[in-house]
């Protein structure tokens, strides 16, 4: 080490040297000029005094236009413009959104136009067809792997592997091969909980993305790769060119999906601009999950939105509440005072 001699960083103590901003030159300005960004009239209301007045639709209007609220009333107009305008209202659905057992919320927005379409990956397919067919679903995992029996539900692997191979030779997609053998079933439990069935009876396209070998179904004997691969790359060809319809107006809401669906969508939405000329531009997406994830942001909220003109919200919050907060609000804005009920138009 040299030898020389460092400088004394406590000298100018000793001295009284130590440089100090001189505030009274500092230059202000008049608050009155200022602009604000949270003005008294964001701030929330608290419960109405009278418990008659106590309704959602007072709720929804007590909410502060700040954060998070203010992307959640942003994203529940931009779905009751969506249905006016006619545009593609799309969900993408991760399979623990059908576990918290929103189907039955999901269903009812499909009923007022608020779904056009929905694309899952195929947890959820599986989560939804076994509900469907014995009104239960979701494994205790960690005990099926200790000794090989983790998915190996021998009714549920052959009945939709079935509907696959059915759906490659009548030229169906995954979603609808399974909405079809559903359909056909006399003996189902609870065929109004089913996503795939009600959409199906509804007119609303249900597509299905599997990723090969991520789903318990892939694990069974009746297995077939060509016919998961044929069905599942017509709902991807299906999904592509729904998404013409998004254009100025239209709305994506990203549900539950950390990989699949963002990964998805973005392939899609390229094909669909490809074939477009640039479009579809100009819509709103939203992620709405538990935990904020990379593909969800990049692929759903900022890249499509960012390349398009559009907007792109992330809401965090569990599914089981803020699904129905959201539906709920949707439906507040579609029914509100001398509006009639909006209806599915099966786009």
């Amino acid at each position: 080490m040299s030898a020389e001699r460092q400088p004394d960083r406590n000298a100018g103590s000793a001295t009284g040297t130590i440089p100090e901003a001189d505030l009274s030159r500092v230059t202000t300005v008049p608050v009155g000029g200022r602009p604000n960004k949270v003005l008294a009239e964001h701030f929330a209301a608290p419960p109405p005094a009278d418990p008659g007045a106590r309704t959602f639709g007072a709720f929804v209007a007590s909410l502060p236009r700040v954060l998070q609220a203010e992307s959640f009333l942003a994203v529940a107009d931009a779905v009751a413009a969506a249905v006016e305008r006619r545009r593609t209202v799309l969900w993408m659905l991760g399979g623990h959104v059908v576990k918290t057992g929103l189907a039955p919320v999901l269903i009812d927005l499909m009923e007022r136009g608020a779904i056009t379409h929905v694309a899952s990956n195929g947890s959820a397919g599986v989560h939804d067809y076994e509900m469907a067919r014995w009104g239960g679903t979701s494994e205790d995992v960690e005990a099926g792997l200790a000794d090989g029996s983790f998915g190996m539900a021998d009714e549920t692997g052959r009945g939709m592997n079935g509907a696959f191979v059915r759906g490659m030779g009548e030229g169906w997609g995954m979603g609808e091969s399974l909405a079809r053998d559903l359909a056909a079933r006399a003996d189902l439990a609870y065929p109004e909980l089913s996503l795939l069935l009600q959409s199906y009876r509804l007119g609303v396209p249900y597509t299905l993305h599997p990723a090969l070998g991520a789903e318990i179904i892939h694990q069974h004997p009746a297995a077939n790769g060509a016919a998961i691969g044929d069905t599942g790359h017509r709902d991807f060809r299906r999904l592509a060119a729904s998404l013409a319809g998004l254009d100025e107006g239209g709305v994506v809401v990203n549900v539950g999906s950390a990989v699949v669906m963002p990964e998805v969508f973005l392939k899609a939405l390229t094909v669909a601009r490809n074939l477009g000329e640039g479009r579809p531009r100009g819509f709103v997406t939203c992620d709405l999950d538990m935990l904020r994830h990379y593909r969800p942001r990049v692929n759903v909220v900022e890249r499509p939105t960012r390349s398009g003109g559009g907007r792109g919200f992330s809401i965090t919050g569990h599914h089981e509440i803020m699904v129905p907060l959201l539906a709920w609000a949707i439906a507040e804005r579609l029914d509100g005072p001398g509006r009639e009920p909006q209806a599915s138009t099966g786009e």
